[in-house]
């Protein structure tokens, strides 16, 4: 009986041994969260044409001296080593420098480009309120009624003048595909400039968060007025 314990005791030092071992020597399994090692000049390359790897965006880097002094404060804030910011000179609140800023977004626009832009939100958002009491407004301005029926009905861009075909397909992509081409990026610099491209994103930005509030608590229009805009 003893012998038999100790066969016993000794297959379980062995299969103790072996699975031991055949546990060790399976392979880690690697990180999910784990990425290859690049070098900057790897990176680089790998961006799009028309992305500069110093902000890794569209837009490069602003320079301090390129800015008056609120502007230098607001970007002292983003290096600073106490910085709230979570994404430094590399994020949105820098884009913002090339701009007027927010609370002046599209100020340098005309007026009949600010009404443009915002025909193209409340289209895009299918926002019945907001489209009827800024068409009147656009029209006042002198935004062309054919133009302003291009936006209404979705029509094609053809025949529409370069700056105001800019502002609306800019819109169309942004809202429908969620993102911009590189050909509707560079059209729309081209005929607004950096600081008027950054400051029309701000005000369609500004009038999308309308269109959220507005449709959230279903704001509809007084008993006299017909609405503008047709919706699905």
């Amino acid at each position: 009986m003893k012998s038999l314990h100790c066969v016993a005791a000794w297959l379980g030092i062995v299969a103790s041994a072996i699975l031991g071992t055949s546990c060790s020597s399976q392979p880690t399994a690697p990180s999910l969260f784990s990425l290859p090692t690049v070098t900057a000049e790897q990176y680089a390359a790998s961006l799009p044409k028309d992305v500069y790897p110093d902000s890794r965006s569209r837009i490069p880097l602003i320079k301090r001296e390129e800015l008056d002094e609120k502007g230098k404060k607001a970007y002292d804030l983003r290096t600073a080593a106490d910085t709230k910011s979570l994404a430094g000179l590399q994020g949105p609140g820098s884009l913002r420098l090339h701009g007027s800023g927010r609370s002046r977004a599209g100020a340098s626009l005309e007026k009949r480009l600010q009404e443009l832009a915002r025909l193209v939100v409340s289209r895009e958002m299918d926002q019945v309120f907001e489209w009827t009491v800024h068409e009147p407004v656009a029209l006042k301005a002198g935004l062309d009624p054919a133009i302003i029926d291009v936006i209404r009905y979705r029509k094609s861009l053809d025949g529409v003048p370069e700056t105001e075909r800019a502002i609306i397909q800019l819109g169309r992509e942004i809202f429908q595909k969620h993102k911009v081409s590189s050909e509707t990026f560079a059209a729309a610099l081209k005929q607004l400039g950096k600081k008027n491209l950054i400051d029309l994103c701000d005000l369609m930005g500004s009038y999308a968060t309308t269109a959220i509030l507005l449709h959230t608590v279903d704001l509809h229009l007084p008993a006299d007025r017909k609405p503008l805009l047709p919706v699905p």
